[in-house]
């Protein structure tokens, strides 16, 4: 049974008719949460584009299981309590599967609903209520119809967080990977140039659990090498990343890092395109000094539909100013 993180339901939001007129009143296809396929949805169809963060510790990724608690599980659960629509029928998509451990400031997803809202700052207090504090809704907007999750997505940013030093930060464990290696920040920027461009990323890559055959040709179009004291950021933007792809791309710098292997190994091993020619080379760093940053859309696709509430960005509580002074 899916993980319950239920707690205190406000209350509903007030709900508005659909209006024949209405931009977002739309027939067409979206993706069936269990299988990923295009189904058929009924008319009318409201779209809802929501931005999400979460600590990834505790949760055995993004993608929705029954056995195991998951980001997109409990957070359907709180849909449906939301909505009192059933999981099906919401057809939640997220543009990233974030592995178990890994975390998210940016991810970004869409569900559908047969109804309109008057207001959405409701639906987002609402859903904040009920998820556990590790995890948070930053945003919900209304979504035109052409907008998806995943397939309007331009680019994506993720970040892994390196602690170099020989004592690791207590509060920052969960959230950097920690190397006791003494790394050179200059000769890791050179190689995370081999990076750049658009190139065959198969070496780079695990195998996909799900049945899937990914493209393996990507485009990065940067690929930065931050240092703050002992905490070095890797953070890179591309237009899609394979399943673990950037994790095995940051060990390999780590190596060179170390000055284990020279920085050209970034382009042999790309030649390559053998996933054994990278494991001579490095091991996997871990998930949790990943983080899903930032992910980029086509600009077309993020306008509001006519007809529909504001975006909610959460609000703010404020107090009424005692007019009898305290004694």
């Amino acid at each position: 049974m899916c993980f319950s993180a239920a707690l205190a339901l406000p209350s509903l939001p007030t709900l508005e008719p659909s209006s024949s007129n209405s931009t977002s009143n739309w027939s067409g296809k979206d993706e069936d949460p269990n299988k990923g396929q295009a189904v058929k949805l009924s008319l009318p169809a409201y779209k809802w584009r929501f931005v999400i963060a979460y600590d990834g510790t505790r949760f055995s990724g993004w993608q929705y299981q029954q056995s195991t608690p998951t980001i997109q599980c409990i957070l359907e659960e709180a849909l449906t309590k939301i909505t009192k629509l059933n999981r099906k029928d919401l057809c939640s998509v997220g543009a990233s599967r974030t592995d178990a451990g890994v975390h998210a400031w940016g991810q970004v997803g869409h569900f559908i609903t047969p109804f309109n809202y008057e207001t959405l700052e409701g639906v987002h207090q609402g859903l904040n209520g009920l998820l556990p504090l590790d995890i948070r809704v930053r945003e919900i907007s209304p979504a035109v119809p052409e907008f998806h999750a995943r397939f309007s997505v331009t680019s994506k940013i993720y970040c892994y967080q390196v602690y170099n030093s020989t004592i690791m930060d207590p509060f920052t464990r969960h959230y950097a990977y920690h190397s006791t290696y003494k790394l050179d920040a200059a000769v890791m920027r050179e190689a995370a140039g081999h990076f750049l461009g658009k190139h065959d990323f198969s070496a780079f890559a695990n195998t996909s659990r799900n049945d899937r055959v990914p493209n393996p040709v990507k485009t990065i179009f940067r690929f930065d090498v931050v240092e703050k004291g002992p905490l070095l950021r890797l953070e890179v933007e591309g237009s899609g990343f394979l399943y673990r792809q950037v994790r095995n791309m940051v060990a390999l710098l780590l190596q060179v890092g170390r000055q284990a292997v020279p920085p050209d190994i970034v382009v042999r091993i790309l030649e390559s395109r053998d996933r054994k020619e990278l494991a001579k080379y490095a091991l996997q760093v871990p998930p949790h000094g990943l983080c899903l940053e930032t992910i980029n859309y086509k600009e077309e696709h993020l306008r509001l539909p006519t007809d529909s509430p504001a975006s909610s960005f959460g609000r703010h509580h404020s107090i009424s100013y005692c007019k009898v002074p305290f004694i």
